[in-house]
C-alpha cells in the first residue's frame, strides 16, 4: 500500500487525518515542520505528500521549490488561502490539487484516491528473468542492460519460450510457430541451428544454459 507523508503543524489535524487514513489501509508518516518532513523524505520512499501552506519553520510553497528535483511523487495542499493566486503558486512549484481547510476525510481520501490512480504508471509489456528483458511492444532484448540483436526467427523462438515459461514446448509446437521471413516453413534442423545461436546470444555458457532449457525428446522450456 502506498505510504503517505503528511506535513502539518496542527497536530490534532495531522493526526486525525493519519488516523483515517491508515483506516484505508495507508502506511502513514506524520511531520510538524519542514525539517521534521525533509528528514522523513530522506529517510522513506514516499508516494504522496500532503502539505500544509503555512509552518512553523517556513512556507510549505517553498518546502515543494527546495524538494521538486528530488520527488516523483503527487503533492496536495492544505490550505487556508484558497484564493486563486495562492492556487496558481502552487500548481507552479508541482502541487496536484488543493484542499481548503476546513475539509472532509471522505473528500480528502478521494482525491487521494484518484491522484494515486492517475499517477501509477502503465503496465509494461515486458518480461523479466535473471538478468534478461524483453520488452515485446518494442521488440527489444537486453542482457544486463545491453541490447541482444536477434534474428527474426530467434525473436520469436525465444518469445514463444519466454510467455510459456514453465511449460515443456514441443518441436512440433514450436514448428508450427515459427516461419522465416519469406514465410517458408522451418523445418527441425533449422529450429535446432536457431536454438544454438540463440543461445550463443544469450547465454552465459551456451553449454549450460539458463535460460533456453532442452527437454530430450521432446522439446524446450525457458528457465528452471
Amino acid at each position: 500500500m502506498s505510504r503517505i507523508l503528511i506535513v502539518e503543524d496542527d497536530k490534532n489535524l495531522n493526526n486525525g487525518v493519519a488516523f483515517a487514513l491508515k483506516k484505508e489501509g495507508y502506511e502513514v508518516i506524520s511531520a510538524y515542520s519542514k525539517l521534521e518532513g525533509k528528514r522523513e523524505m530522506l529517510n522513506s520512499k514516499i508516494d504522496f505528500l500532503l502539505l500544509d501552506i503555512n509552518l512553523p519553520d517556513g512556507n510549505g510553497l517553498d518546502f515543494c521549490k527546495e524538494i521538486m528535483g528530488e520527488i516523483d511523487f503527487p503533492i496536495v495542499f492544505f490550505t487556508a488561502n484558497d484564493t486563486e493566486e495562492d492556487m496558481v503558486k502552487g500548481f507552479e512549484v508541482g502541487a496536484d490539487d488543493y484542499i481548503a481547510k476546513p475539509f472532509s476525510i471522505e473528500v480528502l481520501k478521494y482525491k487521494i484516491n484518484a491522484i494515486l490512480k492517475r499517477s501509477k504508471p502503465a503496465n509494461k509489456n515486458t518480461f523479466e528473468y535473471n538478468n534478461l528483458i524483453i520488452d515485446f511492444d518494442r521488440i527489444l532484448v537486453t542482457i544486463e542492460g545491453k541490447e541482444v540483436n536477434l534474428t527474426v526467427t530467434e525473436y520469436k523462438l525465444l518469445e514463444i519460450l519466454a510467455k510459456n515459461k514453465g511449460k515443456v514446448i514441443t518441436k512440433d509446437r514450436l514448428l508450427d510457430k515459427v516461419w522465416d521471413s519469406n514465410g517458408n516453413f522451418v523445418d527441425e534442423n533449422t529450429l535446432s541451428v536457431n536454438i544454438r545461436r540463440l543461445r550463443k546470444k544469450i547465454e552465459k555458457d551456451s553449454k549450460k544454459p539458463e535460460y533456453i532449457i532442452t527437454v530430450f525428446g521432446i522439446g524446450y522450456t525457458f528457465g528452471e
